[in-house]
């Protein structure tokens, strides 16, 4: 049985190789081609690419703009919410932008030394319900700190 199959594996691989020969022919590189398309094409220089970033100038300003947006749209409302489910992970902050480093503080601190950061968190939320800047990329590990 194996010399069988051995047998009609180098075969197959015999004919997929004569197969392959017929097929060379179809992909051969015509060095004249190539040449006139070389000869024919555009030359970029340096000066044409920063003309275009200088035109693109309003873009990239609109991009750096957009920070600043995104900070302007966190809500009281899902900040609550997280606080009061998800407060002693942290997850709160994490939504008002807080680095990683300070909602990993509330995983390492058993929910944020026992519960009582999130609490506090949550009775600063409520009492600043119109504005929550403050507390907006808060890097402090306990936000409502001066």
């Amino acid at each position: 049985m194996k010399k069988l199959f051995l047998f009609l594996m180098l075969t197959v691989a015999s004919m997929s190789a004569f197969a392959a020969d017929a097929s060379v022919e179809a992909y051969m590189v015509d060095d004249q081609q190539v040449e006139q398309l070389i000869a024919q094409s555009e030359d970029i220089s340096l000066s044409v690419v920063q003309n275009d970033m200088l035109q693109n100038q309003s873009a990239m300003t609109a991009m750096t703009a957009a920070p600043a947006q995104v900070k302007a749209n966190k809500e009281f409302v899902p900040a609550l919410l997280l606080n009061l489910f998800l407060g002693g992970l942290g997850i709160h902050r994490l939504y008002l932008g807080t680095k990683p480093l300070t909602w990993i503080g509330y995983i390492l601190t058993c929910g944020g030394i026992f519960g009582v950061v999130p609490l506090v968190d949550l009775i600063v939320l409520i009492i600043n319900n119109d504005n929550l800047s403050p507390y907006i990329d808060n890097p402090k590990f306990f936000m409502w700190a001066k």
